[in-house]
């Protein structure tokens, strides 16, 4: 059986420790976005499964059409891109299973959050907000962004892949999200993110 050949790039992030590796075509079923955050929570992933073994992975961040890896301390990306990146195209170009099944967390909690807002409120705001100009931006740097909460003024998300534990994100976070959101949406005093 014969396989359309699927071209892999790789693109640094803002985050030192991690490179977006992106394909020529979905990897996952669109609009989910999963991560594995151990070796031992990616039971229904092959291909997480394979990534970990190779010592270098400290963690993974499905999405759409890219796979975001953030590596051990003790690797080095110039050694690793090439070949990752080859074993990579030579997976999906044959076809291999990327995830098999997802985790239950792996549900968008946005959607859940937007399905629960009420109709112009805060919520429904900061949601759109955060849809429209915020995640386009996030998911070019190989994360995502999650509307968490908002509760007394301040916007709780939860960050992934890139974004997570990246050195500039507290920056982003303040400079960029929390300026956006308190003046465009009244009553919005502060954002923070759960990891951080």
């Amino acid at each position: 059986m014969a396989f359309t050949p699927t071209l892999v790039y790789a693109e640094a992030t803002p985050n030192p420790s991690t490179v977006k590796f992106v394909a020529n075509r979905l990897i996952i079923e669109p609009g989910r976005q999963v991560e594995y955050l151990s070796e031992e929570s990616c039971s229904g992933s092959p291909l997480a499964k394979e990534l970990f073994r190779g010592g270098y992975v400290k963690t993974l961040f499905f999405s759409s059409n890219f796979v975001s890896i953030t590596k051990t301390d003790s690797k080095d990306w110039t050694s690793l891109t090439g070949p990752i990146r080859e074993f990579l195209t030579d997976y999906f170009t044959k076809g291999l299973p990327v995830i098999e099944e997802y985790p239950e967390i792996s549900a968008a909690p946005q959607q859940e959050a937007q399905s629960q807002a009420v109709a112009g409120s805060p919520e429904e705001q900061i949601i759109g907000i955060l849809e429209e100009y915020i995640r386009p931006a996030v998911e070019q740097d190989g994360g995502a962004i999650t509307f968490r909460s908002f509760d007394d003024g301040v916007v709780t998300v939860a960050l992934q892949g890139s974004c997570s534990g990246c050195p500039s994100s507290k920056v982003t976070l303040k400079s960029g999200i929390e300026n956006l959101l308190t003046r465009m949406v009244p009553g919005v005093k502060e954002v923070v993110a759960e990891d951080l």
